[in-house]
């Protein structure tokens, strides 16, 4: 590899918000969060809204029917009236 070019790769813990399930992997991405994982050491924090653990096609079913539409959401986000 050409040194100076290519961004760091580090391990980082991925966290779905809804649900709270965590998973180690190695991304580019950094975060000013860390957390502490299972094996002692402390990692950079990426939370993400879906994941495997949320997502229909990997569960076979809609976890958070109830949490409304995509504008809903949005709004809500960003805290926003609507018109």
């Amino acid at each position: 590899m050409k040194p100076g070019i290519h961004p760091h790769y580090q391990k980082v813990v991925f966290m779905d918000i809804n649900s709270g399930y965590k998973f180690l992997s190695g991304s580019t991405k950094t975060s000013n969060e860390t957390i502490e994982w299972e094996d002692g050491n402390t990692y950079p924090l990426i939370k993400v809204e879906i994941s495997s653990d949320t997502h229909p096609f990997y569960t076979g079913k809609q976890k958070f029917a109830e949490r409304g539409g995509r504008a809903e959401r949005f709004m809500q986000k960003f805290n926003m009236k609507q018109k």
